[in-house]
Protein backbone atom coordinates (compact mmCIF):
# COMPACT_ATOMS: atom_id res chain seq x y z
CA UNK A 1 0.00 0.00 0.00
CA UNK A 2 2.88 2.56 1.02
CA UNK A 3 4.49 1.92 -2.75
CA UNK A 4 1.05 2.47 -4.24
CA UNK A 5 0.54 5.27 -2.67
CA UNK A 6 4.41 6.51 -3.01
CA UNK A 7 3.80 5.99 -6.94
CA UNK A 8 0.69 8.35 -7.26
CA UNK A 9 2.55 11.13 -5.56
CA UNK A 10 5.41 10.67 -7.55
CA UNK A 11 3.33 11.23 -10.76
CA UNK A 12 1.25 13.71 -9.44
CA UNK A 13 4.44 15.88 -8.84
CA UNK A 14 6.10 16.05 -12.01
CA UNK A 15 2.89 15.77 -14.35
CA UNK A 16 2.77 19.51 -14.04
CA UNK A 17 6.33 19.68 -15.24
CA UNK A 18 5.35 17.82 -18.02
CA UNK A 19 3.35 21.05 -19.94
CA UNK A 20 6.04 23.14 -19.01
CA UNK A 21 8.03 22.21 -22.10
CA UNK A 22 5.12 23.96 -24.40
CA UNK A 23 5.68 27.14 -22.51
CA UNK A 24 9.67 27.46 -22.69
CA UNK A 25 10.83 31.17 -23.82
CA UNK A 26 11.66 32.36 -27.28
CA UNK A 27 14.81 33.79 -26.26
CA UNK A 28 17.30 34.96 -23.59
CA UNK A 29 18.60 38.41 -23.44
CA UNK A 30 22.74 38.69 -22.14
CA UNK A 31 23.08 42.13 -21.31
CA UNK A 32 26.05 43.99 -21.72
CA UNK A 33 26.46 45.29 -18.12
CA UNK A 34 29.46 47.17 -18.59
CA UNK A 35 29.88 50.48 -17.40
CA UNK A 36 30.05 52.41 -21.19
CA UNK A 37 27.35 50.09 -22.12
CA UNK A 38 24.94 51.65 -18.82
CA UNK A 39 23.34 54.10 -21.67
CA UNK A 40 22.01 51.42 -23.58
CA UNK A 41 18.98 49.84 -22.22
CA UNK A 42 18.70 46.47 -23.58
CA UNK A 43 15.28 44.78 -23.10
CA UNK A 44 13.09 41.71 -24.25
CA UNK A 45 9.07 42.29 -24.59
CA UNK A 46 6.95 40.29 -22.70
CA UNK A 47 6.47 37.36 -25.34
CA UNK A 48 10.03 37.44 -25.67
CA UNK A 49 10.13 37.75 -29.53
CA UNK A 50 11.25 41.12 -30.15
CA UNK A 51 14.21 43.24 -28.50
CA UNK A 52 13.68 46.47 -27.04
CA UNK A 53 16.69 48.84 -27.78
CA UNK A 54 16.66 51.96 -25.85
CA UNK A 55 19.13 55.02 -25.26
CA UNK A 56 19.39 58.95 -24.49
CA UNK A 57 21.93 59.10 -27.17
CA UNK A 58 21.66 58.70 -31.03
CA UNK A 59 21.44 55.10 -32.21
CA UNK A 60 23.08 54.69 -35.51
CA UNK A 61 22.80 50.88 -36.45
CA UNK A 62 21.98 47.42 -35.02
CA UNK A 63 23.67 44.49 -36.46
CA UNK A 64 23.50 41.01 -35.81
CA UNK A 65 25.96 37.77 -36.43
CA UNK A 66 25.04 34.35 -35.68
CA UNK A 67 26.98 31.16 -34.88
CA UNK A 68 27.97 30.80 -38.61
CA UNK A 69 29.46 34.40 -38.98
CA UNK A 70 26.59 35.60 -41.56
CA UNK A 71 24.45 38.76 -40.38
CA UNK A 72 21.13 38.00 -40.08
CA UNK A 73 20.37 41.95 -39.06
CA UNK A 74 21.78 44.87 -40.48
CA UNK A 75 19.46 48.19 -39.78
CA UNK A 76 20.53 51.78 -39.87
CA UNK A 77 18.56 53.28 -37.12
CA UNK A 78 19.40 56.77 -36.28
CA UNK A 79 17.07 56.85 -33.71
CA UNK A 80 16.99 56.59 -29.71
CA UNK A 81 13.99 53.93 -29.74
CA UNK A 82 14.80 50.94 -31.90
CA UNK A 83 12.05 47.62 -31.74
CA UNK A 84 13.53 44.37 -33.53
CA UNK A 85 11.86 41.46 -34.02
CA UNK A 86 13.30 38.56 -33.68
CA UNK A 87 10.78 35.91 -35.22
CA UNK A 88 13.07 35.63 -38.25
CA UNK A 89 16.67 34.79 -36.87
CA UNK A 90 17.64 31.22 -37.21
CA UNK A 91 18.00 28.92 -34.12
CA UNK A 92 20.83 30.05 -31.58
CA UNK A 93 23.42 32.28 -30.39
CA UNK A 94 23.33 36.07 -32.18
CA UNK A 95 25.82 38.50 -31.34
CA UNK A 96 24.40 42.17 -31.08
CA UNK A 97 26.34 45.24 -31.98
CA UNK A 98 24.79 48.34 -31.31
CA UNK A 99 26.52 51.42 -32.93
CA UNK A 100 26.93 54.43 -31.01
CA UNK A 101 29.51 56.95 -32.31
CA UNK A 102 31.96 56.31 -31.14
CA UNK A 103 30.53 53.55 -28.93
CA UNK A 104 30.09 49.90 -29.95
CA UNK A 105 27.84 47.98 -27.31
CA UNK A 106 28.07 44.62 -27.68
CA UNK A 107 25.25 42.12 -26.17
CA UNK A 108 23.97 38.41 -26.97
CA UNK A 109 20.53 37.48 -27.75
CA UNK A 110 20.01 33.27 -27.76
CA UNK A 111 17.05 31.86 -29.58
CA UNK A 112 15.70 29.12 -28.18
CA UNK A 113 13.25 27.26 -30.76
CA UNK A 114 12.31 28.05 -34.05
CA UNK A 115 9.34 29.94 -35.16
CA UNK A 116 6.64 27.33 -35.57
CA UNK A 117 4.27 28.04 -38.79
CA UNK A 118 1.32 26.15 -39.55
CA UNK A 119 0.96 25.18 -42.83
CA UNK A 120 -2.61 23.70 -44.82
CA UNK A 121 -1.78 21.46 -47.60
CA UNK A 122 -4.74 22.42 -49.79
CA UNK A 123 -7.65 24.71 -49.06
CA UNK A 124 -10.26 22.21 -50.08
CA UNK A 125 -8.85 20.15 -47.22
CA UNK A 126 -9.52 22.54 -44.26
CA UNK A 127 -12.60 22.35 -42.55
CA UNK A 128 -15.44 24.70 -43.03
CA UNK A 129 -18.91 25.86 -42.00
CA UNK A 130 -19.72 24.88 -45.58
CA UNK A 131 -18.44 21.39 -45.74
CA UNK A 132 -20.43 20.49 -42.71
Amino acid sequence: MKTVFFIVLVILMTSPFNNLQAQNDFAILEKNVNVRAKGLIQKLNTTKDTLLLESNTLINKVYAVNMNYKREIDIVVRDKVVKIPLKKLSKGKHIFVAVQSPVRIVFVVKILRDNAVLLALEESKLPSKSNR
